[in-house]
């Protein structure tokens, strides 16, 4: 009778626990494209550059080229594992960046107010504005393209999200009574928002990352495609895309390889923000 009684409830719980198959799915697909740039030296079966003029535009299925091979015979599953690796690291440096900038914006317009608060505000109204893709092409054609340049540029992608959400979680949270008792003990107003306020509005901030990272990939791929991205003989994702439009008909598999890893890789990361999402929020459960 006890085994009756206790068994469904655990089996309820168990299937409370159990993940959606969508998150799974897309956990494993980034997982995947994780270990990919990481130990995409030691999994690409070619150097990015090398050229096999006896194999131009080998079709799919082809021995030892199992993507096949662009227009100058190079192997498109090595560059496709490279373009992979480049395009996280941008999407991750960048949108890294821009959640550290907005943030701390937002909680020093809420810890200051005033003319700090409305100047930020004022910032925020005008980036918001702005098309960024017209002031990326105008910053890439003048000063050239680099990594370095391009992360930076793309970290100013979207900060007025972060910089909104945190000066209003931040003005919630010191309304209440936790910050102003630690306020009371002696401790600094950077004290308080690292170590108080932070980590009670990191949830937010996390699943706003989450829709950051994918538009960052489609934007550094749209800027590869129109060739102010990155620049050969480095590859990304929309850079073979960009090279493989001219070979559509003939080979369509130099850019359909990458086509299908940015719709999953975005798919997949919008998926695991929607859940974190419903998970995160305290109304949802």
């Amino acid at each position: 009778m006890t085994t009756l009684t206790t068994n469904p409830p655990r089996l309820i719980t168990r299937m409370r626990l159990r993940l959606p198959v969508l998150v799974v799915l897309a956990m494993i697909w980034l997982a995947g494209m994780l270990v990919t740039a990481i130990l995409g030296d030691l999994i690409r079966p070619y150097d990015i550059t090398r050229m096999d003029l006896m194999a131009r535009l080998a079709p799919m299925g082809t021995p030892g080229h199992w993507l096949g091979t662009d227009e100058l015979g190079r192997d498109v599953l090595s560059r496709l594992i490279q373009s992979i690796r480049v395009s996280i690291i941008i999407a991750f440096g960048a949108t890294l960046l821009s959640a550290v900038f907005g943030t701390t914006l937002g909680f020093l317009a809420a810890q200051f107010r005033g003319w700090v608060e409305h100047l930020v505000m004022a910032l925020a109204d005008f980036q918001a504005a702005l098309p960024f893709m017209i002031m990326a092409l105008s910053v890439l054609a003048f000063f050239g393209s680099s990594m370095t340049l391009l992360v930076c540029l793309m970290g100013f992608y979207g900060w007025e999200r972060y910089a909104r959400i945190a000066r209003g979680l931040a003005i919630s949270a010191a309304s209440q009574g936790y910050a102003g008792a630690v306020v009371q003990l002696g401790a600094t107003p950077r004290r308080v928002y690292l170590k108080h306020i932070l980590p009670n509005v990191a949830s937010t901030l996390i699943v706003s990352m989450t829709l950051t990272f994918p538009e960052i990939i489609l934007m550094e791929s749209g800027l590869s495609f129109l060739g102010l991205g990155v620049q050969p003989p480095q590859t990304s994702l929309g850079n073979m895309i960009g090279f493989g439009r001219e070979y559509l008909t003939r080979a369509p598999w130099i850019m359909l390889a990458p086509a299908i890893v940015i719709v999953l890789t975005t798919l997949s990361i919008s998926i695991l923000g929607d859940w974190l999402r419903d998970k995160l929020d305290p109304t949802l459960q």
